[in-house]
């Protein structure tokens, strides 16, 4: 007998080529697929409402007669159709119609329909309705279960997704769907077996409990939700097997290395703090491994990530290997450039510099000496793991702000140590905290590191929201700041998703800037200058030349400037919280007391509301990152979306974290990991094989 994940979805009566094509779009490949595509929501339509009864906002079903049809001219052609039912009339309305359609919708036709009732130009208006004509002499077929909505695309109505799935139903009788998950299991969390909970949630039954449906927590869905987070966790599993079983350089402490550690360390002006040292003692251990160190160090702003990141550095290329250290940004990728020359000055390590800017025989030149091992440690943007660049012995990839890379960048460079036959350790650094949920989830293939201690001397950053009709006052308390010896940064946030207009906006914060702070210097600094004219901004404003620095939301990361205790960010309440906190950490990195200005732009909606009071309230990075995920979701706070992590198809990390240590314990205890894996993950396990 074949598994339903053997039947191709052209075996459905009405499925050809070109509907198989479209269904693709939500990853449904075979009858198994379209039985896991599940709804999102149900609706009644087990019963009629008189339309007398309707008020807007209501959904129902009714059963009325046309009166009369016509095609509307306006800014929108529409076709409008009223009917009656019970001695009252309503309109529906169709923005999309066909000759057809007019003609099927004739004066005296008896229709169905379901729909929402809207306020509209002619009173109740139902817009786009789910209709059929019907006979008044046939028996009225009304459904006796409540009906499924599912996610569509486009290309398919709600109506022939409905028909397909209910025809893959009847193959759940005569096919296998393997029920993977234990008996043990279901019986210990009192779940039903897979088919039973299928048959349900396709069609429930009309006494439902709606409000455990609509939010995930009845137990044929969280039967489903167990075992789709087992299916994530399994393939992380997976991939971190399959990364640990290949052979790294191992980097064990020497006499050249620990001489070089210990003349580094006594170069910097600071001491570690005892978490660093923490940290640093357990990457030295991995390094030392001949298998794959897969380390995740989570920190909060200022605490200190760089450093370990160079103490890695020395350590892998003493021991003979190539460090890749890449930042998401030129201006954060050029910082560490700047940071590793000064420190390894007085040493015979070679660096080279590589972005997507380098171009022709200087590009030539940089990835001529990657591959004859020319260079020791290798510091830039993405265009360090793209196609062209081939590393003599790549031992270490030290990657910075991992959240803004996609998983499948990250995992790419896992091949550019092909050339030794080695896998390079990777150092996944970041200094936007990851909740919990999302790190026991998301990054359950990486050891994870946190340094949860700042140095000493930093300054409490004191943040306060304003409306920007007090923009006058702003720009005095910036000039009482420049003129006190300080600097401070003007920060323009995005604007309608337009780099463009983004950078527009801050050319003309800039000049109104200039003229409103005579007698200090104004600069402006975004992402669509050349590289070299924001490193030439960026050093000004670093060696104390600027007093006020203009800038997009590019230097949200790295960007170190000790002098610089007063930063206002505009709109704030277009960002995340965790986007904000990094900004935020751009001041009181010196001794000095530092203020952080939200300037927002009333009115503000009540999500708007609550982030700015969370930034106010606290300054722990992995408070505002577990808020960060309440009012967001993963999937934006990861910056995952785009590579099928975390697109979960039932389940949602924030409700039902309550799952993640269950599914750690019981893992070990299913018998087919691979199946759950292909079930769930399936196509968009692609990015486990990069």
């Amino acid at each position: 007998m074949s598994t339903l994940d053997q039947i191709p979805l052209t075996q459905l009566k009405g499925v050809g080529n070109k509907l198989a094509e479209t269904l693709s779009k939500l990853d449904i490949y075979n009858l198994q697929d379209l039985l896991f595509h599940l709804p999102f929501r149900y609706e009644d339509r087990t019963k009629f409402i008189p339309l007398q009864h309707f008020r807007a906002g209501m959904h129902g079903l009714f059963e009325a007669e046309v009166v009369s049809h016509r095609v509307v001219y306006g800014r929108r052609r529409s076709l409008e159709v009223i009917v009656e039912g019970g001695h009252s009339r309503v309109t529906l309305r169709f923005y999309h119609f066909s000759a057809a359609q007019t003609r099927l919708l004739g004066t005296g036709a008896l229709i169905r329909c379901y729909g929402e009732a809207r306020l509209g130009k002619t009173g109740l208006e139902f817009y786009h309705p789910e209709y059929k004509v019907v006979n008044p002499d046939e028996p009225h077929e009304i459904p006796d279960r409540l009906t499924p909505l599912y996610p569509l695309t486009e290309g398919i109505q709600q109506g022939r997704l409905r028909t397909l799935t209910q025809l893959a139903v009847k193959w759940l009788d005569r096919s296998e769907v393997p029920d993977l998950l234990p008996a043990s299991v279901r019986n210990e969390f009192q779940l039903p077996e897979l088919k039973k909970a299928l048959h349900y949630l396709h069609s429930p039954p009309t006494d439902a409990d709606q409000e455990a449906l609509l939010n995930g927590s009845h137990p044929c869905q969280q039967r489903l939700i167990l075992e789709e987070l087992l299916a994530h966790h399994l393939s992380l599993m997976k991939l971190r097997t399959s990364m640990r079983s290949q052979a790294a350089l191992a980097c064990p402490l020497n006499l050249a290395s620990t001489q070089a550690i210990d003349q580094f360390l006594g170069s910097l002006p600071f001491s570690l703090t005892s978490a660093q040292q923490r940290v640093q003692q357990e990457i030295q251990t991995d390094l030392s491994q001949p298998i794959p160190m897969l380390r995740l160090v989570q920190g909060d702003v200022g605490s200190g990530k760089t450093v370990l990141a160079a103490l890695c550095a020395l350590q892998a290329s003493t021991a003979g290997g190539q460090v890749a250290l890449m930042a998401p940004t030129e201006i954060l990728a050029e910082q560490h450039a700047q940071n590793f020359k000064r420190w390894f000055a007085d040493t015979p390590l070679r660096l080279a510099w590589l972005s997507g800017k380098t171009k022709g025989k200087k590009r030539q030149q940089v990835l001529a000496s990657i591959l004859n091992g020319d260079v020791d440690i290798i510091i830039g943007t993405h265009a360090l793991f793209q196609q062209d660049v081939h590393y003599h012995r790549l031992a270490l990839a030290i990657i910075d702000e991992q959240h803004r890379f996609g998983v499948h960048q990250r995992l790419s460079l896992k091949d550019k140590g092909l050339n030794a036959g080695i896998v390079p350790h990777q150092l996944i650094m970041t200094a936007t905290p990851i909740p919990r949920t999302l790190a026991m989830s998301a990054y359950a293939d990486l050891d994870t590191s946190v340094i949860d201690e700042l140095p000493p001397g930093r300054q409490a950053i004191e943040t306060f929201a304003l409306s920007d009709a007090r923009r006058e006052e702003m720009v005095a308390k910036v000039r009482s700041v420049c003129e006190s010896g300080d600097q401070a940064y003007w920060v323009c946030t995005l604007i309608e998703e337009s780099e463009t207009l983004q950078c527009q906006a801050a050319e003309d914060t800039a000049t109104w800037l200039s003229e409103s702070l005579l007698g200090l210097t104004v600069a402006l600094v975004h992402g669509r200058m050349k590289a070299q004219d924001k490193s030439l901004v960026m050093e000004a404003f670093s060696a104390g030349r600027i007093d006020v620095l203009v800038a997009t939301t590019v230097i949200e990361v790295g960007v170190d400037v000790p002098d610089a205790s007063l930063i206002v960010i505009e709109n704030p309440e277009r960002l995340g919280l965790a986007q904000l906190h990094q900004l935020r950490g751009r001041v009181g990195r010196g001794n000095k007391k530092s203020y952080c200005a939200l300037m927002y732009h009333p009115p503000l909606s009540e999500n708007g509301k609550e982030r700015l009071k969370v930034m106010r309230e606290s300054s722990d990075g992995f408070i505002i990152a577990e808020k960060d995920l309440e009012l967001r979701g993963p999937g934006e706070v990861l910056g995952t979306k785009q590579t099928g992590l975390i697109d979960f198809k039932i389940a949602d990390l924030q409700r039902d974290q309550g799952w993640l240590e269950t599914v750690k314990q019981i893992a070990p205890l299913i018998s087919q990991p691979e199946a759950i894996i292909q079930r769930w993950v399936g196509q968009s396990q692609k990015y486990a094989e990069v």
